[in-house]
């Protein structure tokens, strides 16, 4: 039962090693920091400041989940903003 578990885990490394990733978008933290996970092998990844993707770590995580939480709340304001100063 072990060697198929093994086994389970091991295709999609070796599909991904062999023709690359498949990263789907999976969260958009803001217009150009967005998080990926590969379809395969589940390897997530996510934009830094400079835009090169990296690995998501912890660190990254938390930095996506305060920065999405700002990025929403000025959406919000902006949009009340917009309201307010409408003249209907």
């Amino acid at each position: 039962m072990k060697t198929t578990t093994n086994t389970q885990a091991f295709i999609p490394k070796m599909y991904c090693s062999l023709f690359g990733h498949n990263y789907k978008v999976t969260k958009q933290v803001t217009y150009h920091v967005k998080e990926y996970t590969c379809s395969h092998c589940k390897k997530q990844l996510t934009t830094n400041s400079n835009g090169n993707l990296i690995e998501l770590t912890p660190k990254f995580q938390e930095i996506n989940d305060i920065l999405e939480r700002i990025h929403h709340s000025r959406m919000e304001r902006k949009q009340r903003k917009i309201i307010a100063s409408s003249p209907y």
